[in-house]
């Protein structure tokens, strides 16, 4: 099998076995992201119980009431294995602590092996390998309903329709509608918006709204939200138990100490983006990391899935906060790789797609999300990304972007990104041209790989139509050299 499909797809066995591919990508000027995919080979009914029993909370175990949290941010039968539909991401399901511990150990050794490897490697981790998947979906409900009531008080000031950068709320008509609503009264908010920059200018824009939920806040008046159906206040996090409570705790400790480690190494750590209904907690988070270690260079990259109908919203409010706090952008831009499961999930339930509705529009929302980023470096030297795409027309529209606005490779703010095995017509070139280009590396032992294969055997069903025509490039190439009398010397 190693030298079919595994061989394909896949670097080795361990951080040793993966070396010298490493080293004869590197040759060729291509880097690597390491990726160790191994996953549990569970069926669809333990995945299923799994995931049901660590969405719910002890609370809602013991007394329900999980029916009052929104559609989208519950577990549902039926949704539990979210390996469905999905064809190139790893997936993890939660079983306990320790097992957490263990993922932060192998991405740990990821990151070693990175950092011994290469240079200016990335490692790709997954928050949810990291804790409990009940924060995730709790907090990112948090964050939904806190930015939809400031676009609500928004359109009471009549700015419907606008971009989230634009919306500006006027403070002290603010404060009056949160005394009105009974969350504070004037004095209490006035305190929350005389911070060092937040209200100075007499408006609260989405960022200022925003920095009012962090780490440090412990005003519990601010996690009540007035439901604008039936008037009344209701809590956004429901009383965590104080196992739950160090649960959480844990998440963000490892979070940490892999941030800390990728940093000592001098490596990049990429953070993958998972469904929806998981990813605002995801960003968020990621950004807090970005805060804390991307000072003096990128470090850490978040990941922005353009399928998505609020990517835009997503990536400008982020780079927006950067150029304010001054720290390093760094991101990752894909199309998305739960399409499939996002829509069906969205339509069983009832809730509004998130995804955008053709492949076309998710086209545009790409090549839009990027050249924000693009122009963004231009501006400050200080954005980067990562175009993580197989698609020969958004490289091609990288490239001439580039060109226009005068980012050179050689400054290493726009990487490519591609998945080992596949379209190595686009990769190589990139390296051979001076361009900083990746492979995404995946590797582990045969056995532990295999539900990884078994997708990617799935996605690569037009694998030999793609491998035909790489040969067919190829076999042009050479007799293009042949005709020249250069098929030994350099490609000019």
């Amino acid at each position: 099998m190693k030298m079919t499909f595994y061989g394909q797809f896949v670097a080795g066995e361990d951080q040793e076995a993966i070396k010298p591919l490493i080293r004869r990508n590197q040759a060729f000027g291509v880097g690597a992201v390491l990726d160790y995919s191994v996953e549990e080979d569970l069926s669809a009914e333990e995945a299923e119980r799994k995931e049901l029993d660590s969405c719910t909370s002890a609370a809602e175990k013991e007394m329900g009431g999980a029916e009052q949290r929104e559609k989208q941010y519950r577990a549902h039968p039926g949704f539990g294995d979210r390996r469905g539909g999905v064809i190139s991401a790893r997936t993890y399901f939660y079983a306990d602590e320790a097992k957490c511990d263990q993922h932060m150990e192998t991405f740990l050794r990821c990151i070693d092996a990175s950092g011994g490897s290469s240079e200016n490697g990335f490692s790709a981790i997954k928050l949810t390998a990291l804790g409990r998947p009940q924060f995730l979906l709790q907090f990112s409900e948090v964050l939904v309903k806190w930015r939809r009531f400031f676009h609500q008080m928004a359109a009471e000031q009549g700015q419907a329709g606008r971009a989230a950068l634009e919306m500006k709320l006027e403070a002290e008509k603010l404060q009056e509608a949160l005394a009105n609503l009974g969350i504070a009264t004037k004095a209490e908010s006035q305190h929350w918006f005389t911070g060092e920059n937040l209200g100075m200018s007499g408006t609260v824009d989405l960022l200022d709204w925003n920095s009012l939920i962090d780490s440090r806040t412990k005003l519990s008046k601010l996690l009540l939200v007035p439901n604008m159906q039936t008037g009344q206040l209701e809590p956004l996090l429901s009383r965590f138990t104080e196992e739950e409570d160090l649960q959480m705790k844990r998440m963000l400790q490892r979070m940490d100490v892999l941030a800390k480690r990728a940093t000592e190494k001098g490596v990049r750590l990429m953070v993958d983006a998972e469904q929806s209904y998981f990813q605002p907690a995801i960003s968020r988070l990621t950004l807090e990391m970005q805060r804390r270690f991307n000072r003096d260079q990128a470090i850490i990259f978040n990941t922005y899935q353009c399928y998505l109908k609020e990517a835009y919203d997503n990536v400008t409010v982020d780079v927006e906060l950067s150029r304010r706090e001054g720290w390093y952008f760094g991101t990752k831009l894909v199309r998305g790789a739960y399409m499939e499961q996002e829509r069906e999930r969205a339509a069983q339930i009832g809730y509004e797609d998130p995804i955008n509705p053709t492949y076309e529009k998710t086209n545009e929302m790409y090549h839009r999300c990027l050249d924000y980023i693009l122009e963004e470096i231009r501006h400050s030297r200080k954005a980067n990304v990562m175009v993580a795409s197989h698609n020969e027309d958004t490289v091609k529209f990288t490239l001439r972007r580039m060109m226009e606005l005068g980012i050179h490779p050689s400054e290493k703010k726009v990487y490519f990104g591609q998945l080992l095995g596949m379209c190595d017509q686009i990769t190589f070139p990139l390296g051979q041209a001076g361009f900083p280009v990746y492979k995404y590396v995946p590797y582990g032992p045969v056995n532990e790989v295999l539900p990884y294969l078994s997708r990617r055997a799935q996605e690569n069903r037009g694998f030999m139509q793609r491998a035909n025509r790489e040969r067919d490039l190829l076999w042009r190439e050479v007799k293009r050299r042949l005709f020249a009398g250069s098929l030994f010397g350099p490609s000019h």
